[in-house]
């Protein structure tokens, strides 16, 4: 099984069952904070390798909820320098294997990465809050 450095927020209910979704399937899970992470522009975009640019964002982020940030209008360049600084804005989770990095959990896709032994249908990505439970900061 894999080793998996997983790059989440601390409290978020889905980075939490992503992880127990890993773990039942034999792989060492290795928590990182997300938005403590000194991230750079060149390591951050490792990530994403060919995604679009709107695919590299968490849509649950309060800048882009209330549309102070459009991801679908900025390039690569400007993308990476707002999610330097703000982390909140990064798609979670990251996931590095070996040397491999990937942006995301979809269950479907981990499966046929890494391997998992159970699948499912549930959305593990998007934030199951609303803005007016706030409480898990969101994000």
């Amino acid at each position: 099984m894999a080793t998996v450095v997983f790059y989440e927020k601390p409290g978020c209910i889905n980075n939490r069952r992503q992880k127990e979704l890993l773990v039942a399937a034999g792989h060492q899970v290795i928590a990182k904070n997300l938005l403590s992470e000194a991230w750079h522009a060149d390591r951050l975009r490792a990530f994403f390798g060919s995604l679009p640019v709107r695919n590299w964002f968490n849509y649950s982020a309060p800048a882009i909820k209330i549309g102070q940030i459009r991801p679908e209008k900025l390039d690569e360049q400007r993308a990476l320098a707002l999610m330097v600084d703000n982390p909140l804005l990064i798609r979670r989770p990251l996931l590095q294997v070996g040397e491999d990095l990937r942006v995301g959990f979809d269950p479907q896709l981990v499966d046929e990465w890494i391997g998992l032994t159970e699948r499912t249908g549930a959305d593990l990505e998007s934030c199951p809050k609303t803005l007016a439970q706030a409480s898990c900061g969101h994000g």
